[in-house]
């Protein structure tokens, strides 16, 4: 399984595993899936780390790359297609870091490991 993980997903499994649904970490844990994660993602966690909604044991510049290469996380990049198919998405979701990972998952036919409610609302497979 091709899996896209949610932000908070990303946060607990590196910082509080408990957190997580038992089908949540037994996907993330297969080594026959490959997790992706958003560069979305990367400027949500720095964004909110920066104006302290997030506190991190390190810089994200440190911190997420390790913890990347530690979990054997696979990197989405944001490509235009990405951005502009968000303008199709009905307003559901105000977020705009969700909203970019819906329209990722959406073009790249990705089911998102997700707790997010509003997320399951959309026309993307979620998973939790």
């Amino acid at each position: 399984m091709i899996i896209l993980i949610d932000t908070h997903v990303f946060l607990w499994m590196i910082s509080a595993p408990n957190k997580l649904s038992d089908r949540a970490k037994d996907i993330i844990e297969s080594t026959n899936n490959e997790v992706f994660l958003s560069v979305v993602s990367g400027w949500e966690i720095t964004t909110k780390a920066k104006i302290n909604k997030l506190k991190l044991p390190e810089k994200p510049e440190i911190y997420i790359p390790e913890q990347i290469q530690k979990n054997f996380i696979e990197i989405l990049p944001i490509e235009m297609k990405h951005v502009l198919n968000i303008y199709n998405l009905p307003g559901i979701h105000k977020d705009h870091f969700d909203r970019l990972l819906i329209s990722q998952s959406q073009l790249e036919d990705l089911p998102i490991l997700t707790n997010d409610e509003k997320i399951s609302r959309y026309p993307v497979k979620t998973i939790w």
